[in-house]
């Protein structure tokens, strides 16, 4: 059997996007932006300009109304789209948001499948660079609405950002895949194969090569397909000259002890290339400071399991979407610059939506798990879960160990014992119970706490610290220290805690890897202090206090230089994100970090 791979097509016809078509945008982008702000009325004004404009290029033109959501923590809903239900009431057009959605039936195909284009704009204030955005899109679309060789619809959705980009994007997303009876108009297309948001950015600095930022994190450290970026990274750098750039932690770029780390590397890789020309190892200390802060900052977004753009709502229903973000020069503010933009901008759009129109079937052959060091270069599923095993093998070993000497020591101590009372993993079973049913208690906390009406972030952190204390005293005095050793109980916690990490490793494996490097060590050293001697039992104490959710996002923070205003507020926001965006590190923290 012989299989074509559709990458060998990435690039391989010339862009056919046209002066005409640039011309047309160029004009669309004029009239929006000639617009004047009108309370209650530029938004309808905005909405029937992008529906003239689509219908005049052949398309089917809809709209959607979205009820304002807010990200709010509620446990009934978590793993769900909070406020799923909300955009179900009819209401006018002053409390709702409007997306507009222009869909072009492709001529080869048969409306099963589609390709989904999203450009964002605030209908209250239109931005000069969200009209950049709508005018590339406009221009892409125009070419697509007569080409010949389509395959699968393009939906165009020109999302009301007014009220949030993931806001207007996620709920368009739940009316067409579950529609409801006052949906109306509303029209779908097929199954989307892909998702491309667009956006346009002012870079802030003088650079001979336009770029090309790519998003691609979302909710829980989820992926889109590598190939989809690589098709992106392949007609950005070989056809059109642009330059891709992934986000890095520019304390990492500049940190001194990285590129001391880098020089060895080099050094040795020199060595190692005198030794024999075809071994290709060690790379230079630009590209190993570069890419480790690439993987810091894929490392970093994908535990915390927050979308980095909206792009993030398409893969909750596995649709693979991306951000691409291009960046404009700070003197790119004549006519010429932005029509220079908007075709280049239209031709990278026009070679994703052609590599995507080729594919037979959804991306699939790639990978899903991964970890991105540059926009070329990544580190696959297959080397990384190597090292997170290899870091948790010993939890086990470790309990089997601790509650095999027991045992032998309680057959020693009282030959004669039952079978059924050696079970002495009874009794911290109850305490390991307890702790979790607090930690469990310690997740639900913020969701009676918002219904105080307190608004500063200290004071609810301090009303949550307060209840949780409370909490675990009430719990505590169901516990009888006597009735269980240390050992066993050191036995069943780690037992637990293994479980915990390899269950978090399936559904966020970076949470679980980082959670491990922190809880791994405290497992293995930590024991009763009556046990050790002050060396350590002071190392004991440093390893739990750093272990603590607060000491180690302080920690952390302070080790990417991300660290600014009160640490403790930090914290809170950061937890609010967390269970707003229903993060599955927010359950770990609370059900596996914290009781450990």
């Amino acid at each position: 059997m012989i299989i074509y791979s559709y990458h060998n097509l990435t690039g391989s016809s010339d862009p056919t996007i046209s002066d005409q078509d640039v011309s047309r945008a160029n004009i669309f982008i004029n009239e929006l932006t000639s617009l004047k702000p009108k309370p209650q009325s530029t938004n309808i004004e905005i909405t029937k300009l992008l529906s003239l404009h689509m219908a005049n290029l052949g398309a089917e033109v809809s709209y959607h109304k979205f009820q304002n959501q807010s990200n709010k923590f509620h446990p009934l809903h978590f793993f769900a789209s909070p406020n799923a239900d909300e955009n179900r009431v009819n209401t006018t057009y002053e409390s709702y948001g409007t997306n507009t959605i222009g869909i072009i039936r492709a001529p080869r195909g048969d409306g099963k499948e589609s390709i989904v284009i999203v450009t964002h704009y605030n209908p209250v204030n239109i931005t000069r660079n969200e009209a950049l955005s709508l005018g590339i899109a406009y221009s892409t679309f125009s070419l697509l609405s007569r080409v010949s060789w389509l395959a699968k619809d393009i939906i165009w959705l020109a999302a009301d950002s007014e009220y949030g980009e993931y806001n207007s994007v996620a709920a368009w997303l739940r009316e067409y895949h579950t529609p409801s009876e006052i949906s109306g108009t509303f029209t779908c297309g097929g199954t989307m194969a892909a998702a491309v948001v667009i956006k346009v950015a002012d870079r802030g600095e003088e650079c001979k090569q336009d770029v090309v930022n790519v998003y691609a994190e979302a909710s829980n450290g989820q992926m889109p397909n590598l190939d989809l970026i690589n098709d992106v990274t392949y007609l950005a750098i070989n056809e059109l000259g642009f330059r891709v750039h992934m986000e890095k932690v520019v304390s990492v770029l500049d940190s001194t002890w990285m590129k001391l780390i880098g020089r060895v590397f080099e050094r040795v890789g020199n060595v190692v290339r005198k030794l024999n020309t075809k071994w290709k190892f060690g790379v230079s200390v630009k590209e190993y400071v570069e890419g480790s802060a690439t993987l810091v900052s894929s490392l970093y977004h994908q535990a915390l399991g927050v979308p980095t753009g909206s792009h993030g709502a398409f893969r909750d229903y596995q649709v693979d979407a991306i951000t691409m973000e291009i960046l404009l020069k700070l003197n790119s503010i004549n006519e010429d610059r932005h029509i220079e933009n908007m075709l280049q901008g239209g031709r990278l759009i026009e070679g994703v939506v052609r590599c995507v129109n080729n594919l037979i079937e959804k991306f699939h052959q790639s990978f899903f798990l991964y970890l991105l060091t540059s926009s070329n270069k990544f580190i696959s599923v297959g080397v990384y879960m190597i090292a997170f095993l290899l870091l948790v093998a010993p939890l086990p070993v470790l309990a089997a160990s601790l509650f095999s000497d027991t045992n032998k020591s309680t057959r020693g101590s009282n030959q004669n014992i039952k079978p059924f009372k050696s079970w002495t993993w009874l009794y911290p079973t109850k305490t390991i119970f307890l702790i979790y049913l607090w930690g469990a208690l310690v997740s639900l906390l913020p969701y009676f706490i918002y219904q105080i009406p307190v608004s500063q972030p200290m004071s609810r952190l301090l009303i949550l610290a307060s209840f949780s204390l409370i909490i675990l005293t009430f719990l505590a005095s169901f516990l009888d220290a006597r009735s269980t050793e240390w050992a066993v109980l050191k036995s069943v916690t780690v037992t637990t805690t293994f479980i915990g990490l390899c269950l978090m490793s399936v559904i966020n494996y970076v949470t679980a890897e980082i959670g491990a490097l922190i809880l791994v060590p405290m497992c293995l050293m930590v024991k009763p202090w009556w046990l050790t001697g002050k060396v350590h039992s002071a190392l004991n104490l440093v390893l739990v206090v750093i272990g603590f959710p607060g000491a180690a996002f302080f920690v952390v923070k302070s080790a990417l230089g991300l660290q600014n205003g009160s640490v403790l507020v930090e914290f809170w926001y950061w937890m609010e994100s967390l269970w707003a965006w229903n993060s599955a590190t927010y359950i770990y923290i609370c059900m596996v970090h914290l009781p450990c």
